[in-house]
Parts: structure tokens; sequence; C-alpha cells
């Protein structure tokens, strides 16, 4: 069943991005779609994985999949920082506020390249239908990257919802937060990337409201 499912994610982010596209508004904040563009290929590839079958391709296919998680999610700090300056708050125009974010993206990036990419090794696992290639080394707990990763969203979600009265965005990071953190057993692995695809339907939906409000563009 999951491979459908998976499918059905993928299908889900293409229409958010096709969204993106329509709404967006050509601001800084489309880094998101970068975010966009990997998940799209994540789930695309869980769902064929039983198509494609055991072997170098799916892993290699694979391997792709930890590369643009890994660096395109931290792209998520910077779209933070450029949703808070869309959204006009004021200490997000200080130069000192751009610089942190920054550090915080290469942080991360430094993070998970030392943690899961350097020494990535890929073991064949096979779950609910689906056949992928997982870390056989995979660390116990968040990974220390999303950590970061949601730390900078959580932030940039709560200055919206005071400074600006835009509650989308916390909800998704709490809802993604909560359903990341608590056990659910429902018969299936897909349940995370549920939680994902709230976040970032959230997370669009923000970045296309404020990127209708701004007269800051990309160029």
């Amino acid at each position: 069943m999951d491979p459908y499912i998976f499918g059905l994610f993928a299908i889900a982010y293409l229409a958010v991005f096709i969204w993106g596209i329509v709404k967006h508004k050509k601001t800084a904040s489309a880094v998101l779609f970068l975010v966009v563009l990997a998940l799209i290929y994540d789930n695309g590839i869980l769902a064929l994985g039983h198509v494609i079958g055991e072997g170098e391709l799916l892993e290699t296919l694979s391997a792709a999949r930890f590369w643009l998680h890994g660096v395109f999610t931290p792209t998520l700090i910077l779209f933070s920082y450029f949703v808070l300056r869309e959204a006009n708050i004021g200490f997000a125009k200080k130069t000192w506020v751009g610089a942190a974010f920054i550090v915080l993206m290469v942080a991360a990036w430094v993070i998970e390249f030392m943690v899961e990419l350097k020494d990535l090794t890929l073991g064949v696992q096979e779950s609910y239908g689906v056949a992928s290639y997982s870390s056989v080394e995979a660390i116990s707990g968040p990974p220390p990257m999303i950590l970061i990763v949601v730390l900078a969203l959580l932030v940039t979600a709560i200055f919206l919802a005071w400074k600006r009265k835009w509650w989308w965005m916390l909800v998704g990071v709490i809802i993604m937060t909560i359903g990341s953190a608590v056990t659910i057993d429902v018969g299936s692995d897909a349940i995370t990337n549920l939680f994902e695809l709230i976040l970032i339907v959230t997370l669009m939906h923000t970045a296309i409201r404020f990127s209708n409000v701004t007269d800051r563009k990309m160029w």
C-alpha cells in the first residue's frame, strides 16, 4: 500500500509546486521551490522502488535522495529569513540577522555532511511494499540538521503569528514537530511524510501570502 501512498505524496508535492509557480510573486522566498522539487523526487523514488527493483540503479537513485535532502533542506533556514523580511518584521532588516541565518544554514550543511553524508552507506530495505536503500548507520533520535532547521522555522513562525497574526506557518511547524516526535503505529511508514507535506503546504501558503505584499523581488 505504501508505494501508492508515496506516489500520491509525489503528486501532491507537484500540485504544491504548480500552486506556488502560479501564485508566488518571484520574491526571495522562492528558495522553497528547491525543497519541494527534492520532495517530489524523494517520494517518487519511494513510490517506484518496487518497480525499479533492487540493484545498482535503485541504490544510486536512493543515494541522490539523501544528498538532495542534505543540500536543500537547510535552505529552509534561508527561506525563514526571507519570509521575515518580506513580512516587514523590523529586526530582520538588520545585517547581523541575515548573517546569523546564513551561519545557521552553513552549520546545518556541515553537520549534515559530517553526520549523514560523509560516510553514507546504504543497505536494501523492504517495508510495507516499499523497496528502498536506507542508511545502515542511521543515528537514533532526530538528526541535528533537522533540529537546526526546525528552530529557524519555529522562530520565524512565532514572529509571524505575533507581529502579523499569521498562524498557518506556526500550525504547520507544530504539527510536523509533534508528528515526528510521537510514534504512531498505523501499519505504514508513510505517516511522517504526511506531516512533512502539511508543513510544506503551510510554508508555501506563507511564501505566497508575503510575496504578494512585498516590493522586494528576486530580480
